[in-house]
């Protein structure tokens, strides 16, 4: 699977998001205004996880369907990433 430069930025974006969050601690701001930036990078890892998941799926049914082959088990494969995820 090709991790395209939408899904590397969306880490990036995360990443930002997290080195706020360090921030915020050095700060000191209020425990209450932390935990509400964790609770929106965690949101964020998992339309992360949700997109990157999605993307392989549609690659894997392409990919299966011009070999001719059922999709399946890529199905199978990509709800049990998304279980697995939480």
């Amino acid at each position: 699977m090709e991790y395209t430069t939408e899904m590397k930025n969306r880490l990036k974006r995360l990443e930002g998001q997290v080195r706020g969050v360090i921030r915020m601690m050095e700060e000191e701001n209020h425990c209450k205004d932390v935990v509400t930036q964790l609770s929106a990078v965690r949101s964020a890892v998992d339309r992360a996880i949700g997109f990157i998941v999605a993307k392989n799926l549609e690659s894997c049914i392409t990919e299966a369907a011009q070999e001719g082959k059922d999709a399946d088990e890529a199905i199978k494969e990509a709800v049990n990433m998304i279980v697995k995820s939480r």
